[in-house]
């Protein structure tokens, strides 16, 4: 198997761990000083799943698509921000040599409509989604710390295509020591993360605490019902589900099991806040504020703190 990962932040690098850990054929595009680092001192992962580290010598890295190996992928694992996906899948578009008749496409992304983005360039049929609820943080530019471990990640279309094409990635990625599996509802677990991004992200950085600090004060516990409740609410009206019939059955597993298991967790959106980077704001309460738009949806919990993390976005700019 021949993997490219599209994307050497925090999640790619992880995942790449895994393919390299099962001895796949890993090529990574990423940051003209991703890969530098990864040029001189391979990759590194630490964390729950236990350390790993690969040579220099064992992938590529490169910056560009142009300056990849020739050849074809079975997979492209996407693991941009999600405000990239436009620019990506043009990207991508645009090399399509890199591509096999039967290559995949997995967006590993956070957020709601990464795949639209990408249904402008490619058939549906070709277009997986990955639904993942593990905290990698980047600890060096070539170095990922996997912190947190909430479920395994899910691999799946939203187009009704078979499952059976990322069996093998799923496989892999599994192998390499974070549980992987393909699921037929990915689109119910997308909606599920979006509850629990929606209303721990934005406000997990915004307060500056982990996650498990948010659920511990009624105060904040009302600003996160208010969001999923705001959520439930419009994704429901749009035509969407989740595995909860409604926001009180899911606000348990959220309160009982997720958050619990994610407490010491900070934020990705405040990770990119303190690095100064943009925010995925707008794939998260953000898209949220515009499904609701379209059905004349009254959603304040998300407008306010939506607003706030582009604030604090404006400011560090």
């Amino acid at each position: 198997m021949r993997a490219l990962i599209y994307g050497g932040g925090a999640v790619g690098l992880g995942l790449a761990s895994c393919l390299l850990k099962s001895q796949v054929s890993v090529d990574i595009i990423a940051r003209e000083g991703t890969v530098s680092a990864l040029q001189r001192n391979g990759l590194v992962r630490t964390g729950i799943f236990g350390d790993f580290h690969a040579g220099a010598s064992a992938f590529g890295s490169y910056s560009l698509l142009t300056a990849l190996p020739p050849g074809t992928y079975a997979y492209i694992l996407v693991c941009t921000k999600s405000f990239d996906s436009l620019n990506a899948a043009k990207d991508l578009s645009e090399h399509k040599s890199l591509l096999a008749d039967r290559t995949k496409i997995v967006l590993f992304q956070n957020g709601w409509g990464n795949a639209d983005a990408f249904l402008g360039f490619f058939e549906k049929e070709r277009i997986y989604n990955a639904r993942v609820i593990t905290g990698f943080q980047r600890l060096k530019p070539n170095e990922v710390d996997v912190t947190v471990h909430a479920d395994a990640i899910h691999i799946g279309s939203l187009f009704g295509a078979h499952g059976a094409a990322v069996n093998d990635l799923a496989g892999t990625i599994g192998k390499g020591g974070i549980p992987c599996q393909v699921t037929k509802d990915i689109g119910k677990d997308i909606w599920a993360k979006m509850l629990y991004n929606c209303a721990l992200n934005p406000l997990g950085a915004i307060l500056d605490v982990p996650y498990g600090t948010l659920a511990a004060h009624e105060f904040t516990r009302a600003v996160m019902n208010g969001i999923v409740e705001e959520t439930f609410d419009v994704m429901s009206r749009a035509g969407y589900e989740t595995h909860w019939q409604c926001a009180e059955d899911f606000l348990d597993v959220f309160y009982g099991q997720l958050v619990p298991d994610t407490a010491e967790h900070k934020s990705s959106t405040l990770q990119d806040i303190i690095a100064g980077k943009p925010t995925e704001i707008d794939a998260l309460n953000g898209a949220v504020i515009q499904l609701a738009g379209k059905f004349s949806l009254s959603v304040p919990y998300n407008c306010v703190v939506h607003n706030l993390v582009k604030f604090i976005e404006a400011k560090n700019r």
